[in-house]
């Protein structure tokens, strides 16, 4: 699955204030070595390491993992101006193995999980817990959307989205909307603490570019889930490129401590 770096830094504000700031404290306890090692898995072009980078202390060595090596090569250049060390990985994040964890000191992502099959969930529980690193996982869809104002077809649009998210790509059956409360199962079950914080997108007329992208490809992908959908989508845009539409869309975050 490849992402727009476009995309990515559209959304790189609305990410940015939506993440949980107090699981990052929570978790400062257990990141308490004098360098840390942090693996982010889905790096994109690097927006998570910008956003967490400055909220731990000095001395980090960035690991990023991608299967984009043009996405990898953007997010590598962008750290290097937060004076942390980095190094890539190119492949497929869901391979990763307790034994590629050794020395690690946090796994994050961001907005990776609701991709995943819940094997490639169970693997990096299973991971993360039998090396003892701690996890934290932000902005997983959670199937929830809230539009203001209202229109008819609004609930038609989310479930065709929503089953979009569970679609089976590949062989592989995504974990979309369940994402998060498998998470709680995978890491709990394996005897890690876990705690989640909502981390919706608030959306207004300050982002309207960020609103009008994001529902162009909330409706597409419901129209591809449901072609029947398709007659109605023209006019349900123009009706919300009309409107003065604020938009919340449910994320949660998620830290498993070990």
């Amino acid at each position: 699955m490849t992402f727009d770096p476009e995309w990515l830094a559209l959304r790189e504000q609305a990410d940015a204030e939506a993440r949980a700031d107090d699981l990052v404290e929570l978790l400062r306890p257990t990141l308490e070595q004098e360098h840390l090692v942090i693996r982010d898995l889905g790096c994109g072009t690097g927006s998570m390491g910008r956003w967490l980078a400055p909220r731990l202390a000095a001395g980090q060595h960035w690991v990023l993992h991608d299967h984009d090596s043009h996405l990898l090569e953007l997010a590598a250049k962008s750290l290097l101006d937060l004076n942390v060390t980095v190094e890539t990985c190119h492949g497929d994040i869901g391979r990763l193995r307790a034994s590629d964890l050794t020395g690690t000191s946090l796994v994050t992502a961001s907005a990776l999980l609701d991709v995943l099959t819940l094997d490639e969930l169970n693997a990096l529980a299973t991971a993360c817990v039998s090396s003892g690193v701690s996890t934290l996982l932000t902005l997983s869809v959670v199937g929830k959307v809230e539009l203001d104002p209202v229109d008819p077809l609004d609930a038609a649009f989310q479930v065709a989205f929503n089953a979009h998210q569970r679609r089976v790509v590949d062989g592989r059956r995504l974990l979309g909307p369940d994402a998060v409360p498998a998470a709680v199962e995978a890491f709990g079950s394996l005897g890690a603490q876990v705690v989640t914080r909502p981390s919706p997108w608030r959306l207004g007329p300050d982002e309207a570019a960020l609103t009008q992208e994001w529902l162009q490809g909330w409706v597409g992908a419901a129209c591809e889930q449901q072609p029947a959908l398709y007659q109605d989508a023209p006019a349900y845009l123009r009706r919300r490129a009309d409107a003065d539409l604020r938009v919340t869309v449910g994320h949660a975050d998620l830290v498993a401590f070990v």
